[in-house]
């Protein structure tokens, strides 16, 4: 058995689960989510609690498995409490202000980037910090990795948009010597 396949996903107060044969539903304060399910993979719910089992030990079918349990569980995650992301933007120049239903940034170059954001996720600013937050784990993250893909944080100096948190390796540029 998998791991992360075998493990029973908790449904918390609040969060209902409909299991059909070919698609599952999680609706909670937050929002809905559908998945499909997987070919020879089956989905149970017994005693508050959502069973992944496999038809059998094939490799493919077993990839799928710990791959089905993992993506509602994080569907369950994301309609009670949500996922967020945030991003810092360093540099002289570089700002951020939200405009309508997407984003205004200011990243050195000739004119102004506007990023609309997708339905299901928003994006808070705050002093050069964007927070992307959604119930979709996929969705957030892909926002994120998008915003970032504007202008990649450079190793000399550090301008750019990174994810909070996240290490820039520095280099030490030109030696300077003169021959």
């Amino acid at each position: 058995m998998s791991r992360i396949g075998k493990l029973p996903i908790a449904i918390p107060s609040g969060v209902t689960i409909t299991i059909e044969p070919d698609e599952v539903t999680v609706a909670g304060s937050k929002g809905t989510l559908k998945q499909f399910t997987m070919p020879d993979i089956t989905v149970t719910q017994e005693n508050g609690e959502v069973l992944v089992k496999r038809a059998n030990d094939d490799p493919k079918i077993r990839a799928k498995h710990g791959l089905m349990r993992a993506l509602l569980n994080n569907m369950v995650l994301g309609v009670s409490t949500g996922f967020s992301k945030k991003l810092e933007i360093n540099g002289v120049g570089y700002r951020v202000a939200a405009q309508g239903a997407g984003l205004k940034l200011n990243l050195g170059f000739s004119h102004d980037v506007i990023f609309n954001l997708p339905a299901g996720v928003t994006a808070a600013v705050e002093a050069n910090t964007i927070t992307v937050t959604g119930i979709s784990k996929q969705q957030v993250g892909q926002v994120a990795a998008e915003i970032r893909a504007l202008k990649k944080p450079e190793p000399y100096k550090g301008k750019g948009i990174k994810y909070e948190g996240e290490r820039i390796i520095r280099k030490s540029g030109k030696s300077g010597k003169d021959k």
